[in-house]
């Protein structure tokens, strides 16, 4: 094949069973089953378990898999040690792909697999998978803290897996609603087929590459503005605009000038993302929950959708995932920096079960160019160059 294709548009770069979208439809389903049907019945423990092992787990293999999670949450002193030496005012991401990816060198035994058989060492595979989804959350957590020049908050285990990061990055008790919003949002964000970040995951993980590192790649490729980062963008568009009779002047003489409009459009869907539906209807019970006591965010956002589908929609661009979600945090009081980090917590379920599936059947990827350089040049000596 000699075509090229930006961005690798529409090219199958590898075969899955863990997540499927059809984008005219507005469907998204994880193993088979519906984001909805997850969204409302499941929690984030176990929709993980579902896309590491393929099947909705038994009640003792969730409540297996829970306590490794509650039990594997504390990180070493030397991490936390490590994470004060960071310039506070760095960014979230940019600690968090520092830190995971020094998780190995202060955890012996977690370098990368060797031999025809690494797909098939499922003990190492769960081990590790466990141990990083379950200090993601602190990790992200401690940093709120540390950069502020406090001590973090030590983690508990008689908490759930959202509870536990609320109390985490505030040090009080988690607030029942706000904890089973987030675990919503957890659940959503776990995993959205070969995205950026789960193909460089994928991309690391064929060479093998120790699973901290493995991770570290995909935390770097979520960073970016045009993946993870939009939900930050979105909420300081929203702050730009103001106020929702703002929204049209200000939709328009974007549209104008051809600029981007944070949280509108996404490649893989041609109707509004289904995640974006589901976050909208949780900012709806958050406002009923605070008694309609919520900034204007929300209104805004809704008459930024309201004309920006008027002027789009016959294009197919409608709002994502990110339009909704940083509105959302925003309302629960989590620092907008922060926002893509939440993220990554949540899509580290994906990036592993991406990962488990590229070990079983792995081959390095080696994708070929197009080349459009000089050819059969002569080389001319320094002293004769003019």
């Amino acid at each position: 094949m000699s075509d090229y294709l930006p961005g690798l548009e529409g090219v199958p770069a590898t075969k899955s069973n863990i997540s499927f979208i059809d984008g005219e439809r507005g469907v998204l389903a994880y193993r088979g089953y519906p984001i909805e049907s997850l969204a409302e019945h499941s929690t984030f423990e176990e929709t993980a378990l579902l896309l590491l092992d393929g099947r909705l787990p038994t009640a003792q293999e969730l409540a297996q898999f829970d306590d490794q999670l509650r039990t594997n949450r504390r990180v070493k002193y030397n991490i936390r040690e490590m994470m004060k030496s960071l310039p506070p005012d760095g960014h979230p991401m940019e600690m968090l792909q520092t830190a995971v990816a020094s998780l190995g060198m202060f955890y012996p035994g977690t370098e990368g697999l060797t031999g025809s058989d690494v797909g098939r060492n499922l003990d190492y595979v769960h081990s590790m998978t466990v141990k990083i989804i379950a200090r993601m959350a602190t990790l992200v957590a401690m940093w709120e803290h540390i950069r502020n020049g406090y001590d973090p908050v030590p983690s508990r285990t008689d908490l759930t897996y959202a509870e536990n990061f609320l109390y985490m990055m505030s040090g009080k008790e988690p607030d029942p609603f706000h904890a089973s919003i987030m675990d919503t949002c957890l659940v959503l964000h776990a995993e959205h087929t070969i995205n950026a970040s789960t193909f460089a995951a994928l991309v690391a993980g064929s060479t093998l590459a120790a699973p901290n590192g493995v991770i570290a790649s995909a935390i770097g490729t979520l960073s970016g503005p045009l993946h993870g980062g939009a939900n930050q963008r979105v909420v300081e568009m929203l702050q730009e605009i103001g106020a929702p009779e703002h929204a049209k002047a200000w939709v328009d003489k974007q549209l104008a000038v051809k600029a981007k409009i944070w949280g509108m459009g996404h490649r893989e869907y041609k109707v509004k993302d289904p995640r974006a539906v589901i976050l909208q209807k949780l900012v709806e019970k958050l406002a009923v929950y605070k008694g309609g006591n919520v900034s204007p965010l929300f209104e805004t956002a809704l008459k930024v959708e309201e004309v920006a589908t008027e002027r789009l929609a016959s294009k197919g661009v409608y709002p994502n995932v990110d339009f909704y979600s940083g509105v959302l945090y925003a309302e629960m009081g989590i620092p907008a920096d922060q926002f893509t980090s939440i993220f990554a917590i949540s899509r580290c379920a994906g990036w592993l079960a991406h990962w488990r599936e590229q070990l079983a059947d792995n081959r390095i990827f080696r994708p070929t160019q197009v080349y459009t350089g000089e050819k059969d040049r002569e080389y001319v000596l320094l002293g004769a160059r003019g």
